[in-house]
């Protein structure tokens, strides 16, 4: 059984539509995250699926019971917030514990869940100062305690680590993993950080107005994106990106002005030809004896250059279009230098100019 099922959902405000007949399941124990940029309607979703916004059509499943039209608090599901959303008067003991006592809890059962939920967070010390005294990661801290000691199945997060500098994120992106590895709950993340997104998720599912793009493993999705939008949207730097004509035949290639790259080696999903984009992430551009192994090669000036301390960012242009190569941390590179390049055409995405999709 899915922990939690979405079916032909729609929410419209007006004639505007946010979701468009999205279908969604999400397994047991499983940490799924929705990722896209502002607008594109994972918030929205994850508030459908808490409650806090009434569906135009379609249900909602949660464990096997239908909740299209519960109320928040009869879903078994524990949400954290952006904003820490925290009582400034209570000390976290009291922020932990008092949903519980409004739910009229046995005392002796509401002392035993916040104990083992400040245990799990490390934040036992923190019990009896209040929100003001504690750090941005304290405080999120705690509201992720909030939710933890509501012992349900089903965890909702609304970006909650994007109030945190970039060493809190990192740290605290951590413990949510081992958090997820400890409990076994199923998690939905709402996240338009990449990052967050590739190291989280079991699966993560791109969104863009409404729709989800593609739904897979972080591995899956940066390896075999299945339409433009994904490959330019996984990956930093972006994928770098072609515009020209695939024909193919017994060779097939990939040609743009008086360049043509062989595609021997490309995996094709659908053998087409014509118009096509093709797309190579600045990893997979080889550089000194790597470029030697590969199927297409050539000589590009570098224009400008990122040294990012474990790797080094190479700016050039190829073909009309700006073209980076990712390289090693400590390569010694100026700008005007010619450069001897490779292009790894096996790890290589192709995109049908007319849908996006991949060929």
């Amino acid at each position: 059984m899915h922990s939690v099922e979405i079916r032909g959902l729609d929410l419209s405000f007006g004639a505007f539509e946010v979701l468009k007949n999205l279908n969604l399941d999400i397994g047991q124990g499983e940490f799924l995250v929705l990722l896209g940029s502002s607008g594109c309607g994972k918030s929205t979703l994850l508030n459908c699926i808490a409650g806090l916004l009434e569906v135009s059509d379609g249900q909602i499943f949660i464990n096997g019971k239908n909740v299209t039209w519960a109320e928040p608090s009869e879903r078994g599901i524990g949400m954290v917030f952006q904003s820490y959303a925290l009582y400034p008067q209570m000390t976290v003991e009291g922020n932990l514990s008092f949903g519980l006592k409004n739910q009229r809890m046995p005392k002796a059962e509401i002392a035993k869940r916040v104990a083992r939920a400040a245990k799990i967070l490390q934040i036992e010390p923190l019990l009896k100062r209040k929100p003001g005294a504690l750090s941005g990661g304290q405080r999120q801290r705690v509201a992720i305690g909030r939710a933890l000691v509501r012992d349900v199945d089903v965890f909702l997060f609304d970006e909650p680590l994007s109030n945190l500098d970039a060493k809190l994120r990192t740290d605290l992106r951590v413990e949510l993993k081992r958090l997820h590895q400890q409990l076994g709950n199923t998690m939905i993340y709402v996240t338009h950080d990449q990052v967050e997104a590739m190291t989280l998720a079991d699966r993560i599912a791109i969104m863009k107005d409404g729709v989800i793009q593609q739904l897979d493993a972080p591995n899956k999705i940066y390896a075999k994106p299945q339409n433009k939008y994904v490959a330019g949207f996984i990956g930093s730097p972006a994928m770098n990106f072609l515009q020209g004509e695939v024909t193919h035949g017994d060779n097939p290639v990939f040609s743009v002005g008086d360049v043509t790259i062989p595609l021997s080696t490309y995996e094709f999903d659908t053998p087409t030809q014509g118009a096509a984009w093709f797309g190579l992430r600045p990893e997979h551009v080889r550089t000194g004896i790597d470029a030697e192994t590969c199927g297409y090669r050539t000589e590009l000036t570098v224009e400008l250059v990122e040294p990012m301390g474990s790797d080094t960012l190479v700016w050039s242009t190829f073909a009309g279009e700006p073209w980076r190569i990712r390289m090693e941390g400590q390569t010694q590179i100026e700008a005007g230098a010619r450069l001897k390049v490779g292009f790894d055409i096996a790890h290589a995405s192709l995109f049908d100019v007319a849908t996006e999709t991949r060929l």
